[in-house]
């Protein structure tokens, strides 16, 4: 008679423990699925802003045409609405202040509704050419030409460098994508140009 009781005891036991087992079983599977979930939308989401940014990779194209094809250096003194040129850049300015994108142009629409708009500017403090004493501008030293016949008073040395006659001039194209699911990106261009 003991016997039996025991062998009750212990069929009854197993019901909870394999509740217990259950509880835990669930919980994991609604985990793993919150898991899975948020990991898509991650996966998602990068994927979109990658569209958005091969989006603005346009407005950059844009600037950087205008900038090869520009009929006469002088223009790059004044403002060139039209461009959507502007001839200084101001230290203090960054792309969240609105005076920024004063001059932008905007693209049409394109196939996956996005809107581009994108701005040039000199990297210069006034409108001014960029070598006058007054004006300041960001430039690199001339770089490398061709080693070819010297000017009177060069080195003749074979291995000497042969550097352009003037800096190069930096502008700076910068664009910004609006998606439409309401994403935005903005990504900028640092163009060096002679004068």
């Amino acid at each position: 008679m003991r016997q039996l009781s025991s062998q009750r005891f212990q069929r009854g036991i197993s019901l909870p423990i394999m509740l217990i087992m259950l509880a835990v079983m669930m919980v994991s599977s609604i985990y793993l699925l919150k898991s899975s979930t948020s990991s898509a939308l991650t996966t998602a989401n990068l994927a979109y802003e990658a569209a958005l940014t091969k989006a603005a990779d346009a407005g950059l194209h844009a600037g950087f045409t205008y900038l090869r094809t520009v009929p006469n250096k002088n223009l790059l003194l004044t403002n060139q609405a039209a461009a959507g040129y502007v001839a200084t850049l101001p230290p203090t300015w960054t792309v969240s202040n609105p005076n920024f994108w004063l001059g932008a142009i905007t693209m049409p629409v394109d196939t996956d509704g996005n809107q581009v708009q994108y701005v040039i500017h000199r990297m210069c403090n006034l409108p001014l050419p960029y070598d006058d004493q007054a004006n300041r501008c960001q430039t690199t030293a001339p770089r490398y030409g061709d080693t070819g016949p010297r000017a009177l008073g060069e080195t003749l040395k074979i291995d000497a460098s042969n550097l352009a006659v003037a800096a190069q001039i930096h502008y700076v194209v910068t664009a910004r994508v609006f998606g439409p699911r309401g994403g935005n990106v903005v990504t900028q261009a640092v163009i060096m140009k002679g004068p």
